[in-house]
């Protein structure tokens, strides 16, 4: 059936992204392969899809808060436009990445300004759509310090001038700029030395062809109404069989040692900082992009002083979220050959004693950074890691069910037998562990698991940030809060008084087992304390503690 054209709207960004999404599922791995400048690292690919993830995950959440307020509510295109962005921002991985979330942000910049305006008329998408796409360019050679051609910005710029010499409506705009991004991918081998060495293209730049290609399918109006040749990685091109151009050539960029860590982190700082911050870090390291705008920063560097760079960071403004990566490290963990095993279990958990426990127990550890819930491309890196043809899936977290079911059904999509137990709280995770046994049949031991996870009553402790109501009265910001099973069911003062009392209606319906798992900063005498409350009112209850070192929830119970 003949597909018909999308209007540039709300819905077309919520396609655009579920298209790229599945786009660059599809060629994550190719796209890992052939990433060898910057550094040759391997994880391009996979940077850009949990990039999009994040951006797909803000429009989602735009189009759900509508939901809820009525069912003929829906976003405007406003709206979605700085929900992609926003989302791509906080979510950005990696070299590509980053520039990937600018390219998207200075899209948003145009057509968000226009649709509040009300400037947008029917069928001008087209003249909408050029300008997004030169100002996505702009914005991107703003955000990197020292721009290098034969990359992703080279494919940006092709896109772009594509766009702005093609006449016809907002699909026709979209695929030329498609179309332009493939023909200047073919010839990033010679711009840029390192790349036609290794006989490959660029691999920011074929992500970006992804995406650009499920931007022309959702102005087309779907994933097959407009998807041009595909992007090859390698060996396709005229410039392998015959060379590059007598005038071309770009610079030749050493592929060899280079600074030792990648530090990325979200920043909150105004533009005056920003502009300091830059200058700072362009004379620590290389491959320098800071991205964003209106106080917040997603800023990457590679050097050999990952502490300065933090603290640089620290001295410009607020900085979270801070990821430090080593490259030696990462890089003999990407060529380690592993022969599959038969099982593995992949935990997720908040703290590192919680991940250090989990490991001990041979469990494959995903840890949860604050205020950072894991996306599902994470999870499933980490069940490609475990490299086990059967794997237990446990979330330990009630918000991460749908995040770990979408990870379980990509992992099975590779051929990977995967159970998911919905694991609601770590105590619940590690009960589960306590019983796992490789050496039986698959169904019997997720079953044993999923008893020992469903056996176990949980609870947390946390501190209220705001005032607000909940199930057990009105909190005040400060207090103490004890959450059982979800749910507010005691509000207190003080930590361990009101552990005490959350213990106390955890155990009156009986227990046998009490697991403490203390959060970051807590004292050991909390955990004396409830041992001792716990010996005195429930003679046969056993009690186990572990320094979780978690910071969201000062303590965590599991009763089983």
């Amino acid at each position: 059936m003949p597909h018909a054209p999308h209007p540039l709207d709300a819905d077309a960004v919520r396609a655009w992204c579920a298209l790229a999404l599945d786009a660059l599922g599809g060629a994550r791995e190719e796209i890992d392969a052939i990433n060898v400048y910057p550094v040759a690292d391997g994880d391009t690919g996979t940077n850009l899809y949990l990039t999009v993830e994040s951006a797909a995950r803000a429009v989602d959440a735009v189009f759900d808060a509508h939901a809820t307020t009525g069912p003929g509510s829906r976003p405007g295109l406003a709206e979605a436009v700085r929900a992609m962005a926003h989302g791509a921002l906080i979510g950005a991985r990696g070299n590509s990445g980053t520039i990937l979330a600018q390219l998207l942000r200075g899209m948003a910049e145009v057509l968000a300004a226009t649709a509040a305006t009300g400037a947008q008329e029917a069928g001008d998408d087209a003249t909408l759509l050029r300008r997004a796409l030169r100002r996505a360019v702009e914005s991107a050679y703003e955000g990197v310090a020292r721009p290098v051609e034969g990359t992703v910005l080279s494919v940006a710029t092709a896109a772009a001038e594509a766009a702005e010499v093609t006449p016809g409506d907002g699909p026709a705009v979209a695929r030329a700029a498609h179309e332009g991004a493939l023909t200047a991918l073919a010839a990033t081998p010679c711009q840029l030395e390192v790349l036609g060495r290794a006989g490959v293209v660029d691999a920011g730049g074929k992500g970006l062809v992804e995406v650009l290609g499920a931007l022309a399918a959702a102005l087309a109006g779907g994933p097959g109404a407009a998807r041009p040749t595909a992007a090859p990685a390698r060996g396709a091109h005229d410039w392998l069989a015959g060379g590059c151009p007598a005038e071309a050539g770009g610079p030749d960029v050493p592929a060899g040692d280079g600074p030792a860590f990648e530090v990325i982190y979200l920043l909150e700082a105004d533009d005056a900082a920003v502009a300091r911050l830059r200058a700072r870090l362009d004379a620590l390291g290389e491959s320098l992009v800071v991205v964003g705008g209106d106080g917040l920063w997603n800023v990457h560097v590679h050097v050999d002083d990952a502490g300065a760079a933090v603290e640089a960071g620290i001295d410009a403004g607020r900085p979270y979220r801070v990821r430090i990566t080593h490259f030696g490290a990462a890089a003999t963990e990407r060529t380690r050959v592993h022969e599959p095993v038969q099982r593995a279990v992949v935990a997720v958990v908040p703290g590192e004693g919680l991940a250090a426990l989990c490991a001990e127990a041979g469990a494959t550890v995903v840890r949860v950074r604050p205020g950072e819930p894991p996306a599902s491309g994470e999870l499933v890196q980490a069940v490609r890691r475990a490299n086990a043809r059967e794997v237990v899936l446990l979330p330990n977290d009630a918000d991460l069910r749908h995040t770990a079911a979408a990870a379980a059904e990509q992992a099975r999509a590779e051929g990977v037998r995967v159970a998911l137990i919905p694991t609601r709280s770590p105590v619940q995770g590690i009960a589960a562990l306590a019983v796992h046994e490789s050496g039986r049949r698959f169904d019997e031991d997720v079953v044993a698991m999923t008893s020992a996870a469903g056996a176990t009553r949980h609870a947390e402790l946390v501190v209220a940030e705001r005032q607000s109501w909940t199930m057990a009265g009105v909190c005040q910001a400060g207090d103490v809060l004890g959450l059982i099973d979800g749910d507010v069911a005691v509000i207190g003062a003080e930590l361990a008084a009101t552990a005490e009392t959350v213990l106390d209606r955890m155990l009156a319906a009986g227990g046998e087992m009490v697991t403490l798992v203390l959060g970051a900063d807590v004292p050991e005498a909390v955990a004396d304390r409830l041992q001792r409350h716990v010996r005195g009112g429930h003679l046969a209850v056993d009690t186990v503690v572990y320094r979780g070192g978690q910071h969201a929830a000062r303590l965590i119970i599991g009763v089983e």
